[in-house]
């Protein structure tokens, strides 16, 4: 059960930093509104305080949490950006995850 709420609170950290940065990006490379930044801005408070929320130590969390971004990351390219991910970028995201659970899970003494 722990390893199914780190995963799950991972992906809603990534998703939380994610739209925190994209929001920006749409504003920047796009010419949306500049009003974008007021939810980016409480998207990445939102990200920041996620990151908070696991038992483990700092360092530790942020290194295994790069892995689940970058898998996050991969989707989004998918599912936003409407680019469908080479076989390639799956490897890449799968690597990126075993190295998460390896970090995250493995036993401690």
């Amino acid at each position: 059960m722990f390893e199914l709420k780190t995963i799950t609170l991972f992906v809603i950290t990534a998703l939380a930093e994610i739209i925190g940065c994209y929001l920006p990006y749409l504003w920047l490379n796009q010419n949306k509104s500049p009003l974008l930044l007021i939810p980016a801005a409480i998207s990445l408070a939102i990200f920041a305080w996620l990151l908070t929320l696991h038992p483990s130590a700092a360092g530790r969390v942020y290194a295994a949490y790069g892995g689940v971004y970058i898998f996050v990351a991969i989707f989004w390219l998918w599912a936003v950006d409407d680019i469908k991910p080479s076989n390639w970028d799956f490897l890449g995201a799968s690597v990126a995850l075993l190295g998460m659970a390896i970090i995250m899970f493995a036993p401690r003494n």
